[in-house]
Formats: C-alpha cells, sequence, structure tokens
C-alpha cells in the first residue's frame, strides 16, 4: 500500500505551497486597544484579467477513513484561503509541480491542520480538496471569482492512503465540549 505521512502544519515546512494563517504572529492593537490584529497573515493573488477576491463559507462533511488520495487540484489564476470557523481540524495535501505543469507525486505532502489554522494555497499549487476531521465543520474561504478556466483537475498514477490514527467520535465530543 502507498501512503503519505501526516506532518503537522508549520509555517517553515509549508511556505512552498502558501502561508500558514494562525495567531502565532506578531500583532498590533486597533480599536483604541481593544482588539489585537494580527494583519497580512497571507496575500490573496488574483491573476488574469476581470477576476476580483471573494469570501465564501463552507460546510463539510467528515472525510471517510481511511482516506484516499486519487486526484489534486489546482487554481491557476488565484490563491486559494481555507479558514476553520469554530472548531474544526482539516488534513491539507499538497504537491510540487513538475516540468510538464503536473504534479511531482514523489513530492506529495500531508499536514495536520488544527482548529485554529488555515492555509493559503499559493495560485498554482497542486492541492487535493478539502478533508475536514469533524461533521458539519465550517470553513471562510478568500479566493478567486471570474472568468477563466481556475481550477484544473488531474487524477493521480496510483492511490495513496492516510491512515489517521485519530477516533474521529472521541475528536468530536471534544471539540463539542470545548464549544460549551
Amino acid at each position: 500500500m502507498h501512503s503519505i505521512s501526516l506532518e503537522p502544519l508549520q509555517r517553515s515546512e509549508f511556505a512552498p505551497f502558501g502561508e500558514v494563517i494562525d495567531l502565532n504572529a506578531d500583532w498590533f492593537a486597533i480599536n483604541q486597544g481593544t482588539t489585537r490584529r494580527y494583519h497580512r497573515l497571507g496575500g490573496v493573488q488574483l491573476l488574469g484579467q476581470g477576476g476580483q477576491g471573494v469570501i465564501s463559507l463552507a460546510v463539510a462533511q467528515r472525510a471517510a477513513q481511511p482516506i484516499a488520495v486519487r486526484m489534486l487540484e489546482r487554481h491557476p489564476l488565484g490563491s486559494q484561503a481555507w479558514i476553520p470557523r469554530g472548531l474544526s481540524p482539516f488534513i491539507v495535501v499538497v504537491a510540487p509541480g513538475n516540468s510538464e505543469g503536473y504534479p511531482d507525486e514523489s513530492g506529495l505532502r500531508a499536514f495536520y491542520a488544527r482548529a485554529d489554522q488555515g492555509v493559503n494555497y499559493y495560485a498554482g499549487v497542486w492541492h487535493h480538496p478539502l478533508l475536514c476531521l469533524v461533521e458539519g465543520g465550517q470553513f471562510l474561504i478568500v479566493d478567486r471569482d471570474g472568468p477563466g478556466p481556475n481550477c484544473d483537475e488531474v487524477p493521480l498514477s496510483i492511490t495513496r492512503w492516510l491512515n489517521l490514527d485519530l477516533n474521529f467520535d472521541t475528536l468530536e465530543k471534544e471539540l463539542q465540549e470545548g464549544e460549551r
């Protein structure tokens, strides 16, 4: 069986693919000192003519286990950020591009994003669609809308598996208790 090891999401390791969005950053006070602003945690890339930045919400189903990675996608005309609302940890699977413009499957990587971390994929970065670890996970999406094809999908040559050592029922219960 072909598998991908799961790594913790860290800025240094994720840097070739995009930005980590979390509160582990510098901040400054705004609103007469009542608010901490963690400024410019990610940049919005808008390429091509007529594109504009949009903000959307998504509600995800929990990823079925074991998680099969059979395809990747990319957005060549803009970056795409996924930021959890509430307690929604997720898995991020990425790969560098090769000289032909397809994913370099030998460079596949998988990251565990805590519920307090988001990601911003750079324009053109190959990644798997959202793999949420809880049912009904809510996410804020910041990306490009406009003319032009902005989602390329490709199948992988072989299926890779992410076998997570997580008890989803226990995880969901802990997260629900944490919301109280």
